[in-house]
């Protein structure tokens, strides 16, 4: 279960930070289907290069775009005079781009992505010609045609300003008809291999268990932390139901490593738990930074039975030249010194650099990516 904690920036300047933090409890269960994918079941990406027309002169005169128009003509049976310069502003030659699923049939329809490959304007109320779609062993596995729908362009219905979001760029809503289906085998003789998304023992373990535990022992092996082997019936209609059950069990897995993301460009932080710091000290710019930690002794009352009792206090101290001065008790998350770099007025920038150099120092128990 994870949790946004948003907090005000010191103007609109200032970068929007974000901070996901795993809230402490237990981690939710999900489904096998979430998990894991079957080895084998996958999509397959299909490519192709075609023509757009009927552009209200917002096409694009590129070279190969002019080659491909005279090409399409020949076919036709229609040659153009030596020494014409074709000048075809409603014309675009475009890259379409589609996504075959696993188990579909020759017949079924797909979506389609129509994008501008030159210098064309806009899109926008043009016609895709039949243009086929290869895989990547160049072979057509499905073709495609039809009117292309740039979203966001036109007026909007009450009559107010147009919206016009990019325009190079449209769809074609089952613009696309299989030819040719891809064969998906679901595992070889009687066992079936899943996949988990992530690698991760501990989760491998628990898929492994949970499966034995619904189908019986020696159901399921983990052959590493990714890989797991599954028993599985060989008639068609069994085996289909089997992965159907297979799918809905649902299973917790284990807590993931802490890990601290940083968009330098956006200054956005995300968390995917609470990170802790250890005692250290930063200097950067005009900021100083010292994390540490003080031992609090409770003495008993005398001729009582008590103990006495060493309490350790974590503290964050945040100062800035000709500043302000933020004093944190008991602040062990990475997310409280965020939130007092930002009350500061520090700059995504100042967050990189401070978060880069606690990690090198080994203070930051998180892995760090910038992105």
């Amino acid at each position: 279960m994870s949790s946004s904690i948003p907090f005000s920036l010191p103007g609109l300047h200032r970068a929007l930070l974000v901070l996901c933090l795993l809230l402490a409890g237990p981690v939710q269960a999900e489904r096998i289907k979430d998990l894991a994918t079957l080895q084998g079941v996958r999509d397959n990406p299909l490519l192709g290069y075609g023509l757009v027309v009927g552009l209200d002169g917002t096409g694009d005169q590129s070279p190969f775009t002019v080659q491909a128009v005279v090409n399409m003509l020949q076919q036709m049976g229609l040659s153009l005079p030596p020494g014409v310069n074709l000048q075809a502003k409603n014309v675009a030659g475009v890259m379409v781009t589609a996504s075959l699923p696993a188990f579909v049939q020759s017949g079924q329809s797909l979506d389609v992505t129509v994008s501008s490959m030159g210098s064309a304007k806009s899109l926008r109320g043009g016609t895709l010609l039949m243009t086929p779609l290869k895989g990547a062993d160049g072979q057509v596995y499905a073709l495609a045609q039809g009117n292309v729908l740039v979203g966001g362009a036109g007026a909007s219905a009450g009559g107010g300003k147009a919206q016009v979001n990019h325009l190079n760029v449209g769809r074609i809503s089952g613009g696309a008809t299989v030819e040719r289906s891809v064969p998906t085998a679901l595992g070889q003789g009687d066992t079936v291999t899943l996949e988990l998304k992530d690698s991760d023992f501990g989760t491998a373990s628990r898929v492994v268990e949970a499966l034995n535990r619904r189908f019986g022992p020696a159901t399921a092996a983990a052959l590493n932390g990714r890989v797991i082997q599954v028993q599985a019936p060989q008639q068609h209609d069994q085996r289909v139901a089997f992965l159907g059950a297979l799918e809905s069990l649902e299973v917790t897995p284990t807590l993931q490593a802490p890990k601290v993301v940083l968009n330098g460009r956006t200054g956005s932080i995300v968390m995917n738990q609470a990170v802790t710091i250890e005692p250290c000290a930063v200097a950067h710019g005009n900021l100083s930074i010292v994390i540490g930690s003080s031992a609090e002794v409770s003495q008993p009352a005398p001729l009582s039975q008590g103990q006495t009792v060493v309490t350790t206090r974590t503290n964050i101290d945040i100062k800035q030249e000709a500043g302000q001065l933020m004093l944190l008790p008991r602040a062990v998350q990475l997310a409280d010194v965020v939130k007092a770099l930002n009350a500061i007025g520090a700059t995504p920038q100042d967050l990189l650099a401070i978060l880069q150099a606690m990690k090198a120092a080994g203070a930051l128990r998180a892995e760090l990516e910038i992105i």
